[in-house]
């Protein structure tokens, strides 16, 4: 099914709003049904839109798809979607809206980690539920927020185990975009490089506008670096990649990122730019799977766009299926019911990259990943790692104890 402009209409704060098509709901028996309403906060618009154009379509998918088998609880999944244009002032205007004007029962948004912590608190004040489909540098602990992307010691540990006990490559250079997601998370590689006995010679930071790398390189060839980490950031950060390559070259210097893919960056870089590249992820088309490959399918022919589908399209049908497997366990679609119903650690679903659990003491994700590099604009899958908790945030975070906190804690260096 492709998506059709009389499935949008205008929700009472503005919104655009998704309904299921009135035939799918009738078929499904459940048009008459109060609907169960979610928001969808993401950047449709704004620099940093790559990573949540694919993600907003996946999330109408899953809706629909629930919608198509009966719904909810036998009412029908109604979304109400806003554009927070990459600026965090239309977070927080969006995330009142959606649940003081449009009474939503979930909030699933959010891409940076300064959109997220904007919008935290005021999930808190109004009591609502926040499901963040993104990685992240970890250390939230709230038991109103669900992670359900990878955290460093799922993806950074693993990819650092790789590149410095492995590969030897023992001198580190870090980069990193210039806000929490990067300062937290260069924190993080520098704690995984020291433990492993290699070095971190320096950490650069960069604004999300910066799209000129040539200083940093001349920096990174004097310091004759093993490998380059990356923590860079959005589309104007794309061009690092091919500056890297004409400049230095992988040939030289390795190369690995917590970040490059998922927006997909593979696709517009030459095969030559992007090969070599060594990162971690949680789900990319090429997994070979039967679920993978059924998302990859699903997908293509819901949108009717035959482009590489990525993660963070993944991400959008996944925090929506672990959603509604929580809703199930709880026979009630009301924010307090879902946070118990999460805190039994029994939500769990077969998805596109394997499966998922939310730990109940974290509200954060257990899941398969998967160290590839990239090849002629794909990946190659090097070693896969089954069922990887998020240790990092188990290791200061317990809900069961403290359901009050609302702490992000962060890794001493």
């Amino acid at each position: 099914m492709k998506l059709n402009r009389r499935q949008f209409f205008i929700g009472a704060s503005g919104a655009l709003a998704f309904a299921s098509t009135p035939y799918l709901l009738k078929g499904a028996g459940i048009a008459s049904e109060k609907p169960i309403r979610v928001a969808n906060i993401l950047d449709k618009t704004g620099i940093l839109n790559i990573y949540s154009l694919k993600q907003i379509q996946a999330t109408a998918m899953a809706v629909d798809e629930i919608n198509s088998t009966g719904g909810l609880l036998g009412r029908p999944v109604e979304l109400f979607f806003y554009d927070s244009q990459s600026d965090g002032q239309y977070n927080s205007k969006y995330v009142t809206e959606a649940l003081v004007k449009d009474s939503v029962n979930v909030i699933h948004g959010g891409i940076t980690s300064s959109s997220r912590e904007v919008m935290r608190p005021i999930v808190s004040r109004f009591k609502g539920l926040l499901f963040y489909n993104s990685l992240y540098e970890g250390g939230v602990c709230d038991r109103r927020h669900v992670s359900t992307g990878m955290v460093p010691a799922q993806q950074l540990e693993p990819l650092m185990d790789y590149v410095i006990s492995e590969l030897g490559h023992k001198k580190c250079y870090i980069l990193a975009a210039d806000y929490n997601y990067g300062h937290i998370t260069s924190k993080w590689m520098q704690k995984f490089v020291r433990e492993r006995g290699g070095e971190d010679l320096a950490v650069e930071f960069f604004p999300l506008d910066v799209n000129n790398f040539q200083p940093a390189l001349s920096r990174i060839q004097s310091a004759k670096p093993d490998i380059v980490l990356s923590a860079l950031v959005g589309g104007a950060h794309i061009a690092f990649y091919r500056q890297f390559e004409s400049t230095i070259g992988k040939d030289k210097i390795a190369l690995a990122s917590g970040t490059y893919g998922v927006g997909l960056e593979h696709t517009q870089l030459s095969a030559k730019e992007g090969n070599g590249i060594i990162i971690a992820t949680s789900f990319f088309d090429d997994l070979n799977t039967d679920e993978a490959n059924a998302f990859v399918k699903r997908f293509k022919e819901y949108t009717g766009d035959k482009s590489y589908v990525g993660e963070y399209a993944e991400y959008g049908e996944r925090g929506i299926k672990i959603w509604a497997e929580s809703v199930r366990q709880a026979g009630n679609a009301s924010p307090e019911a879902c946070i118990e119903a999460l805190s039994k650690g029994t939500v769990s679903i077969n998805g596109a990259g394997g499966v998922y659990t939310v730990d109940g003491k974290t509200n954060h994700t257990t899941m398969d990943i998967h160290i590839v590099t990239g090849h002629n604009q794909r990946f190659n899958v090097v070693k896969s790692f089954k069922q990887r908790p998020p240790r990092d945030t188990q290791m200061v975070c317990d809900l069961h104890q403290n359901p009050d906190d609302s702490t992000q804690y962060e890794p001493e260096v």
